[in-house]
């Protein structure tokens, strides 16, 4: 039976159409992260207009999600969960250390502020005094943390940490008296101070921030990709609600805000830490080297050979934090009796550093804390795996 050739040249055009096929097929992934406080300018953003612009700007189909859950949003930037992160400065900060770029900010650099009732003097006085803040992963509570640190504060000295939604109603807790303090932008004191002067003092100023949304790209997108969407943000994202993306702030603001007081402590007494090397010879050894991320990053990728121990974490990223606030169920199932090491998503993930704590209070033999998690095995080239092909 005749069977005709395939020409080289065609063999090489049917090649090229397939894998441009491939690359039509793939879909562009964004998410859109909204502060508590900015819910009215996260509304005008029109979700189907928004999808649409992105989708013809990178030439393939994009989806868009959105989310108020800070917590979720910033797992998910240490996993590289997303193409596209448009959000808040902290959101970018985090994103733009784990393989993405800046595109740009919707707003100008802004300043917060911490506020008082008249009673406190400065900002150590803050000592055994209450709170008040938004969720904890929101900007405000990065201000705070920064601003009590450089006065030598940790949340663990306060009486009490309030979380809300809206931080403009700590103000006015301030006048009521159920809090001492609590964190604003300096714009919305300015605008509250005019009609309650004398019922608050500001304790301490932020060095600027970011303003607005920000917007983070993953550094491995195809170029001519990345320079499409950077126009589109730059020119058509308005039509879609966000704003013109027309602002560049400097690269140190962004790593101001990463730094304000969310490291994990350089060490935890009655636990060794461990470098990745480290952790690679102890598991050859024995060890079990126990993941504390959520399934999700588990399955996508972890250190070979280690265990999921995912548990939900509530209580603040703090060296005092409240451990019954946490399920810690899943380390019931990692032997007592063998070294443990625990490890999640680097320096400023808290999981494997309160997870290791509560092991050593619980009676594990040998507990190890490989601070750096995967992003320093992964940096040192150790092996990695997934539910797909090992790494």
């Amino acid at each position: 039976m005749y069977r005709p050739a395939f020409l080289p040249s065609t063999v090489a055009l049917f090649c090229a159409l397939a894998a441009s096929s491939i690359v039509q097929a793939q879909q562009l992934t964004a998410i859109v992260a909204v502060e508590p406080t900015a819910k009215k300018a996260a509304n005008t953003i029109l979700r189907s207009s928004f999808e649409s612009g992105l989708s013809k700007a990178a030439g393939q189909p994009a989806t868009v999600a959105t989310s108020e859950d800070l917590a979720d949003v910033m797992r998910a930037t240490r996993s590289a969960g997303y193409d596209v992160f448009i959000g808040p400065a902290q959101v970018a900060a985090s994103a733009l250390q784990r393989g993405y770029e800046l595109v740009g900010a919707t707003q100008k650099s802004e300043q917060y502020v911490l506020v008082a009732a008249g009673s406190v003097a400065n900002v150590g006085a803050m000592k055994g005094r209450r709170l008040y803040l938004p969720q904890q992963d929101s900007i405000y509570t990065y201000m705070a943390r920064g601003m009590l640190n450089e006065a030598g504060l940790s949340f663990q000295d306060l009486k009490g940490v309030q979380h809300e939604k809206l931080p403009q109603a700590g103000l006015s807790a301030l006048v009521l008296g159920t809090t001492d303090a609590t964190v604003v932008r300096a714009d919305e004191w300015a605008e509250w101070t005019a009609t309650h002067k004398g019922d608050a003092r500001v304790l301490a100023t932020s060095q600027p921030v970011p303003g607005g949304f920000s917007i983070a790209v993953k550094k491995d997108l195809p170029a001519d990709v990345k320079t499409r969407l950077a126009q589109w943000f730059g020119n058509g994202s308005s039509a879609a609600g966000l704003g013109t993306v027309a602002l560049k702030p400097e690269a140190g603001e962004y790593r101001r805000v990463a730094e304000l007081g969310l490291f994990t402590p350089n060490s935890l007494p009655g636990v060794s830490r461990i470098t990745a090397r480290e952790a690679q010879k102890l598991q050859a050894e024995g060890a079990v080297v126990v993941d504390t991320r959520t399934e999700k990053e588990f399955k996508t990728k972890r250190i070979r050979g280690a265990v999921l121990a995912a548990y939900g974490e509530k209580s603040l990223k703090d060296v005092a934090f409240n451990a019954a606030q946490d399920d810690f169920q899943a380390l019931e199932k990692v032997d007592r009796n063998r070294p443990v090491i625990f490890a999640c998503n680097g320096a400023e993930c808290w999981k494997s550093y309160k997870a290791a704590k509560v092991a050593a209070s619980k009676g594990y033999k040998t507990v190890y804390w490989l601070r750096g998690g995967l992003p320093e095995w992964d940096a040192d080239g150790l092996p990695t795996e997934s539910n797909g092909p090992a790494g």
